[in-house]
């Protein structure tokens, strides 16, 4: 695999000089929900959004940091580190690039309506040396500190004072801002015109300070809800590249003429949250009026009801890989068959789990989805409804648009839920203490939106933040993802297998964040 893809990046090296202007059309199920870099910290957002805004880091074809923003970064002490900016850098507006932009853009990235504050809390407080220099001074030490600077993104402070956005939107509560539909990045592509749910169009960066791989001048984003649309319109010739055909679709693509399908394994994991907080559920009937989900036995009976393996071979067309993990990467697990081992598929068992937990004629409660986030989330979500109903669960399935669904699960809206996490970052970190900590301040379980408590792992997950020694660190990972399996504060279901659809004439590099780097495309 590194092999293929270092060929692929000479061959389009090579293939870039002398092409012609070109024009991307892309298409997907969903659409970017805001212009705001550091509003919200989703996939296909941030993945629009980086085009346009940059790091002081960035990732090369395999995942590798490499200078970005930064020209290089040395650790000066055990809590300190200097960065030293690239000269010459500008905004797309013109703006010379310095260190109080970075300064500003970390502390923006801190707000509370952020949601990468846990990330840029972690990397300290970052101070101005002079116009290309900025120290960052830790209060404890941050084992993975260069992973957490790669995801904030460097915004011109200029501009966000000019135009009153110093502060990133709320997006769960409907904030609509200058910066939610115009940006004014360092990147290799400019926004030309953003209208949300219709199309986003972006055009080469002229002045871009780094080198361009592929040949692309425009883009021109169009989110196409319908997967059979979607399907449609590559085929016939009307767009170019499909983030995300359908994988009942993969098969028949992968025979048709004028199509090729470029696929591999995603750093993403699925899993079903459950509300472990509140004495009753907001949206369930149940005998007696308790919260089942309160109860091990219960959570641990919906685990052994869900035939993962039907999953994969009805459902997912074989592009799933199903785990008993609860991190993106296995390799965050340190590649342990004990953490990556699913509880079995077994039915008695569940429904004697039932029976003791004081639920051996069920209870009704409704699953939240999204619709147009995950391969086949909706169709997932009405499977397990239909595993679950075997337990006399009745469960009744609330799908909704991805613009809707985040904003409800922020608002702890939910009393069960799909979600999934992944990136770049394989490090346990980036999943422990946004997910699994108990909910806190600076962005500490944040995302933990079935608030549960599991006071054994939150313990050891926030040694593991600060620990400086690799072993005992590994102890304290080990520690905290084996308290959490114990518990079954979530239910993992797989991690995806992201196949992408493209013209026979584009040529992509496909990342194992699911990330599409435009300035590497090629379309002949």
């Amino acid at each position: 695999m590194k092999r293929w893809i270092g060929m692929a990046l000479v061959a389009l090296a090579g293939l870039a000089q002398g092409a012609s202007a070109q024009t991307l059309r892309w298409a997907s199920q969903a659409d970017p929900q805001t212009m705001d870099p550091h509003s919200q910290n989703e996939t296909v957002t941030n993945m629009v959004n980086a085009e346009i805004y940059e790091r002081l880091t960035s990732r090369d074809a395999k995942l590798a940091l490499v200078p970005g923003l930064a020209e290089q970064w040395t650790q000066t002490g055990p809590l300190t580190w200097r960065f030293k900016l690239r000269a010459g850098v500008r905004f797309h507006d013109g703006t010379p690039l310095t260190a109080d932009d970075v300064v500003f853009s970390i502390q923006r990235a801190k707000e509370p309506t952020s949601q990468i504050a846990v990330y840029a809390n972690a990397v300290g407080v970052p101070k101005r040396v002079d116009d290309l220099t900025v120290d960052f001074q830790l209060a404890t030490f941050n084992p993975i500190f260069l992973q957490h600077i790669d995801q904030l993104w460097i915004m011109s402070r200029k501009w966000a004072e000019t135009h009153r956005v110093t502060k990133p939107l709320d997006f769960k509560n409907k904030e609509e801002s200058f910066a939610a539909t115009h940006a004014n990045g360092t990147g290799p592509f400019m926004l030309v015109t953003r209208q949300p749910g219709i199309k986003t169009v972006l055009k080469r960066n002229p002045n871009w300070w780094n080198k361009f791989v592929g040949n692309v001048q425009e883009v021109v984003f169009t989110p196409i809800t319908s997967d059979a649309t979607r399907l449609a319109a590559l085929v016939s010739g009307e767009v170019d590249f499909v983030h995300d055909p359908a994988p009942r679709d993969v098969a028949r693509l992968r025979n048709t003429a004028g199509v090729k399908i470029i696929d591999g394994p995603e750093n993403r994991l699925v899993f079903i949250g459950m509300d472990q907080a509140r004495d009753k559920l907001l949206y369930a009937n149940v005998p007696g009026g308790k919260n089942p989900f309160k109860d091990l036995r219960v959570r641990r009976a919906l685990y052994q009801a869900i035939d993962v393996e039907a999953l994969k071979s009805k459902l997912m067309s074989g592009m799933s890989v199903p785990t008993g993990g609860l991190t993106p990467s296995s390799n965050a697990a340190f590649d342990d068959p004990a953490l990556e081992m699913r509880l079995p598929h077994d039915l008695a068992a569940a429904r004697k789990l039932m029976a003791e937990a004081g639920f051996a004629d069920g209870f009704e409660v409704t699953l939240d989805c999204p619709n147009n986030r995950y391969i086949n989330d909706e169709q997932i979500c009405s499977a397990l409804a239909a595993m679950w109903a075997q337990l006399k669960v009745k469960v009744k399935v609330n799908a909704m648009p991805r613009v809707q669904y985040f904003p409800k699960l922020e608002k702890l809206d939910t009393s069960l839920y799909m979600y999934g996490w992944g990136g770049s970052i394989t490090d346990a970190e980036t999943i422990l203490t946004p997910l699994y900590r108990n909910r806190g301040d600076k962005g500490v379980g944040n995302y933990n939106y079935g608030n549960f408590r599991n006071d054994k792992a939150d313990a050891l997950a926030a040694q593991s933040s600060i620990e400086p020694d690799p072993k005992k660190r590994e102890q304290q990972i080990r520690g905290a993802l084996a308290a959490l399996r114990e518990d079954v504060n979530v239910i993992p279901l797989h991690r995806q297998i992201i196949p992408w659809a493209a013209r026979a004439n584009v040529t992509a590099v496909h990342r194992p964040d699911n990330w599409l780097e435009l300035a590497w495309v090629q379309v002949k």
